[in-house]
């Protein structure tokens, strides 16, 4: 909501932007303050401030302030960090979509381009060498690592996923030069995956982690001149049910699949075009010629 309201300050007239800039100074204060004080303090009259909250998308002060304390407050505790326990569906509807949208785009401005071309330039290569790509990830980290290796073994890459902190440390024992791992994790803190980095790290392999940038497995992978694909959001750690994150990791996944496709050329094509008419002879419809 507050990517929102900074967003359209430049197509709002002048005195409603100085009540966007008042909410944007301190939503928590603007959401519990009566109107009078609210246009005293903008520089306003009182119809402004209801005008504001029309002109960026709400029924009027009295919803706009409602959905202000939803924002800014944690919400439901290990459920979701955008939503209230009163909130009715379509409230939630609008929360959880804002809450990824706003993830998603803030991400897209502050993605670092130079770590993604070295990260597709390493998987690219080790593809092409017929070396290993391995992603390593535990619990929903886990499930993006099975995304990962599904997108990658598509491509004609030697990739498995593994998500046993077990198998991952005796794999990653097994890796050599040339060869990648790619470890997921949303805290960056789990010992497992760490213990994996640091062995595939001794054996010569690239890494390349998707985790907080302040992390110890970021700082593990930067301190080897490594790859790291910081993904930052406001989500808790220790939520019950992570969403931003792992939309954010999936997407990072996307990107790479993406120009590691470019990178490999036109040789792909062919063997794209015979899976899916593979694919296309299992399904028990057939669509018309």
């Amino acid at each position: 909501m507050l990517d929102r309201i900074r967003a359209s300050i430049p197509a709002l007239p002048p005195a409603e932007q100085r009540v966007a800039k008042l909410v944007l100074a301190d939503p928590r204060a603007f959401a519990s303050t009566p109107v009078g004080e609210l246009a005293e303090r903008s520089h306003v009259s009182k119809p402004t401030v209801v005008r504001f909250c029309r002109s960026v998308g709400y029924d009027g002060l009295a919803d706009f302030k409602l959905k202000l304390a939803g924002t800014v407050n944690e919400g439901v505790p290990f459920v979701h960090r955008a939503v209230d326990e009163d909130d009715k569906p379509k409230d939630i509807i609008v929360k959880v979509i804002d809450n990824a949208v706003s993830a998603l785009l803030k991400y897209r401005n502050d993605a670092a381009g130079l770590a993604f071309d070295r990260a597709m330039d390493a998987l690219a290569l080790t593809g092409k060498q017929k070396g290993r790509v391995e992603f390593y990830g535990v619990g929903n980290s886990g499930i993006v690592a099975q995304d990962a290796q599904h997108k990658f073994f598509r491509l004609g890459v030697n990739a498995v996923a593994l998500s046993d902190g077990h198998v991952q440390v005796m794999s990653a024992t097994m890796l050599k030069p040339g060869d990648c791992a790619v470890i997921i994790s949303n805290s960056g803190r789990s010992k497992d995956l760490i213990d994996a980095a640091e062995i595939a790290q001794g054996k010569g392999a690239t890494l390349i982690v998707i985790t907080a940038s302040a992390s110890p497995l970021a700082q593990l992978a930067q301190s080897g001149g490594h790859i790291v694909l910081a993904a930052d959001h406001p989500e808790d750690y220790d939520r019950y049910s992570p969403m931003v994150s792992r939309l954010l990791h999936l997407m990072i996944i996307d990107i790479l699949t993406t120009g590691v496709a470019l990178r490999l050329g036109q040789e792909l094509r062919p063997m794209l075009q015979e899976i899916k008419r593979n694919l296309r002879a299992l399904r028990y419809a057939q669509q018309p010629e």
